[in-house]
């Protein structure tokens, strides 16, 4: 499986490959996904409804393939997928730079960004599956914990710096040498996922749509036997359908009928009210990747999933102290002020408690479900969150609009809490 047994997981020379890989592609997915946003409004003077459509196209793109992607994940060689598709995604961005260097029309300029997006999505949908179930077959099982801590804390590094960044580059450079840059960094990522090496046994099958329809279909029905690992990705799901609109909806809303709307909030003589947003992003993004590398140099436990169930708890006892704090700020009990340091504190522990959930989860995942189903059933997961997280938004946008903020942070804190009651009393949880 792995090319060493060491204590630290980054001895292992296929761990480093795909850590550094991933770190560079993630990246330049950051920066592309930020510049092409602003660049479409840019050029279509300011049409919300391409940028909308582009979204949704890519989401559609990502939809059909990422079940393709599954079956592809579980039946190939993983680290080829991905270095196959980076180096396509590469490929493409770059001939994307140069089109749009000697592409002065606007019009051929969002027919080439559309058919990019595209392509990237569709590539996307085949990598991601792939890359999520690769590490059990590089990794040993004791150092799962410890793989997916820094991986976790990579992503909370990258989501700090990574907007950051990517709004300094968009600000100062031409679009089409940012393009380059992305293109370049998806290529070196490709370089080094060239280079891992683990044992893969070829499934032997010709892989047709009638097997891949087969192939999904019986790991679903494993899928159905897992209780406890369908307990945990139910809790997964729904927790994500319940702490989306808090930062999608409830935050923005907050700053814009709140912050905006007071002359005289908590350092408002150097911070915007839209920096608050950040501020709290950045608190929340600081701490699971605190909370990760904690976990990185714990030994993991036995079994994850009753601690996982009271961890769940805790977030639900967190979003009812964040409601309680908002509705006496909404009677006039607190301050503006106040409740801005208890959105500080909330989003701290928030992030400290999602860190503690994720990681174990994902390790218990890794270690109990087949790892010839694992890209498949990752696939499935990701279709599903796919399609709640819209539902949860609209939701949220609707609760806004009818009776305001006090009513959704209502809403998710009570859908913590039957989320985290329902898995406490699930009588298979004790099993991961």
């Amino acid at each position: 499986m792995s090319d060493s047994s060491n204590s630290n997981v980054f001895s292992n020379k296929n761990f480093l490959l795909t850590f550094i890989g991933a770190l560079i592609s993630d990246l330049g997915a950051a920066l592309y996904s930020f510049a092409i946003s602003y660049y479409i409004l840019d050029i279509s003077d300011n049409n919300a409804f391409l940028q909308g459509l582009y979204l949704a196209l890519c989401g559609v793109a990502l939809v059909i393939s990422t079940p393709i992607g599954g079956v592809l994940g579980d039946r190939s060689n993983k680290a080829k997928i991905m270095f196959i598709c980076d180096l396509l995604t590469g490929s493409v961005v770059l001939i994307s730079a140069i089109g749009i260097t000697y592409i002065s029309d606007h019009k051929l300029q969002l027919i080439t960004l559309f058919i990019v997006g595209i392509a990237n999505n569709i590539l996307n949908g085949f990598f991601s599956p792939a890359a999520s179930a690769l590490l059990p077959d590089i990794v040993e099982k004791d150092q799962f914990q410890q793989a997916n801590a820094y991986f976790t804390a990579k992503s909370s590094l990258q989501s700090i710096i990574g907007i950051i960044l990517a709004g300094i580059l968009y600000s100062t450079l031409p679009v089409n040498i940012l393009f380059m840059i992305v293109g370049i960094c998806y290529i070196v990522s490709a370089i080094s996922e060239m280079f891992i090496r683990y044992e893969f046994k070829g499934a032997g099958e010709k892989i047709t749509v009638r097997l891949m329809i087969t192939d999904m279909a019986d790991s679903l029905n494993y899928l159905k036997s897992q209780k406890a690992i369908t307990a945990l990705l139910a809790a997964s799901l729904f927790m994500n359908f319940f702490v989306n609109p808090v930062e999608a909806n409830f935050v923005p809303y907050f700053i814009k009928t709140d912050v905006s709307s007071s002359s005289d909030y908590l350092f408002s003589k150097a911070v915007s009210p839209e920096m608050w947003s950040s501020i709290f992003s950045v608190l929340y993004a600081a701490c699971i990747l605190t909370g990760s590398l904690i976990l990185s140099s714990q030994t993991p436990k036995e079994k994850f999933g009753h601690t996982t169930a009271l961890r769940v708890l805790q977030l639900a006892v967190i979003m009812i102290l964040l409601t309680l704090g908002y509705s006496l700020f909404v009677y006039s009990f607190i301050s503006l002020n106040f409740l801005l340091i208890i959105m500080c504190l909330v989003h701290i522990a928030i992030g400290f408690v999602i860190a503690f959930i994720n990681i174990p989860s994902s390790t218990a995942i890794m270690r109990t479900v087949d790892e010839n189903k694992l890209s498949k059933i990752t696939s499935f997961v990701t279709l599903l969150a796919m399609g709640i997280t819209p539902i949860s938004l609209g939701i949220a946008g609707a609760a806004l609009q009818l009776s305001g903020g006090l009513s959704l942070l209502i809403f998710c804190s009570a859908g913590f809490a039957i989320t985290a009651i329902c898995l406490l009393l699930n009588k298979h949880i004790k099993e991961v």
